[in-house]
């Protein structure tokens, strides 16, 4: 039996978590015809769930766990220093910049240009559970700050509570209260007002008015902090188990209960409460974070052994440099799609779109013809980056 934790110091089941989740974004993101997408790539359309929606939950859960394992390798006093928040501070804006940068391919038509986004979440919540898990760190004579476990579950029931009071007990102009439809809920109005419609996701509509909300807007990242502040959770109860099998075995497998735990509860409060991405509503972040648990716990258990971890190596090679691979995801859909428009001129045509009909030569099935293209992209990007990967080089902003 080998070990799913060795690997130039590395956490190998956390690498290839990230790379799932990476993965499940670039399938999600290009399939060949949305028309002629698997239902599970598909994100539901509001309430409810499909496997799509716990993709971006999943990596927001890899966020938290780098968080929690660089808690204890903090120096003595260096966790109120002016140098670390500065890091923090630069690695915020930095994620935010890129991501504007990357709503705004190919056309940069900033009059339209969507504010919100999935790297500008990723760094607003990455900053606060820094601040959270950080700032009340209790120092120990033998080591590194140590996370204030009682602290970060405190914020963590802070910030669903106080979301959830927001959502049902703040008025909302011309709507009232306890909305949780597509219009008249809080976080749809604050997006509106503050960034307004030309700024939020094009795609963010209400059948009949137009668009009303973004899936990445300003107040739903609190409660997506809470999947943040659970993924530092496991990996502080993971590093202070040790090497010793026993005790490691208890520790896996009462993670493992924690997160079936979470499901069970993040489903149950869905007739209260209901489960809902586009919100990111309390019973989801509960939901969803129990979902990344649990599937941490079973690659820990899957990865110990040789072969599985030779098996996962693209997932690794996705995990050691996750934002670049989204990020070169990205660019590959814009770039690519005015190459292609210019080269055979036809200007609705995008690379999926192309993929798709070289692929239906392939098989007569339009959803399996749309699938292969998401994966032959996806299979793309991870040759593109996997020199990277076995030079031992992860980048980081």
């Amino acid at each position: 039996m080998g070990s799913a934790k060795a690997d130039g110091g590395r956490i190998v089941a956390l690498d290839v978590l990230r790379g799932l989740a990476v993965a499940g974004m670039i399938l999600v993101t290009s399939p060949g015809s949305w028309d002629r997408a698997y239902a599970p790539l598909k994100h539901a359309a509001w309430d409810g769930w499909t496997p799509a929606d716990l993709v971006f939950p999943t990596f927001l859960f890899c966020v938290g766990m780098a968080i929690g394992l660089s808690v204890p390798r903090l120096r003595a006093g260096e966790r109120t220093s002016a140098a670390l928040w500065i890091k923090v501070a630069r690695r915020t804006a930095l994620l935010i910049a890129l991501g504007l940068v990357l709503n705004a391919l190919p056309s940069f038509d900033l009059a339209h240009l969507r504010i919100p986004g999935i790297l500008q979440r990723i760094g607003l919540c990455y900053a606060l559970a820094s601040a959270i898990c950080i700032l009340p760190a209790k120092a120990v004579p033998e080591g590194g700050p140590r996370l204030n476990v009682g602290g970060v579950v405190l914020a963590i029931v802070v910030l669903l509570v106080g979301y959830w009071a927001l959502l049902t007990l703040t008025p909302v102009p011309g709507f009232g209260v306890d909305r949780w439809d597509s219009q008249g809920a809080l976080p749809a109005f604050v997006d509106r007002a503050v960034f307004t419609i030309p700024h939020l996701w094009p795609y963010g509509t209400t059948q009949g008015v137009g668009v009303t909300y973004d899936p990445e807007g300003l107040l739903s990242t609190l409660p997506a902090t809470v999947n943040v502040l659970l993924g530092a959770l496991a990996a502080t109860v993971l590093a202070r188990a040790g090497d010793g099998r026993e005790g490691k075995g208890r520790t896996l497998a009462a993670l493992l209960a924690l997160g079936a735990a979470l499901i069970v509860v993040g489903l149950a409060l869905d007739p209260i409460v209901p489960v809902n991405k586009r919100i990111w509503t309390p019973s989801f972040a509960l939901f969803s974070s129990g979902a990344s648990l649990v599937a941490l716990m079973v690659l820990h258990a899957v990865l110990a052994a040789r072969p599985a971890r030779i098996a996962a190596w693209p997932l690794k090679v996705l995990g050691g440099n996750a934002i670049l691979a989204f990020v070169v995801s990205q660019v590959l859909g814009a770039c690519a799609g005015l190459a292609v428009q210019h080269r055979i001129g036809v200007p609705d045509l995008t690379p999926q779109g192309f993929g798709f009909e070289t692929a239906q030569r392939l098989t007569a099935d339009p959803y399996l013809a749309s699938f292969l293209c998401a994966l032959a992209i996806l299979t793309l990007i991870t040759a593109v980056i996997a020199p990277l990967d076995r030079r031992g080089i992860h980048l980081r902003l």
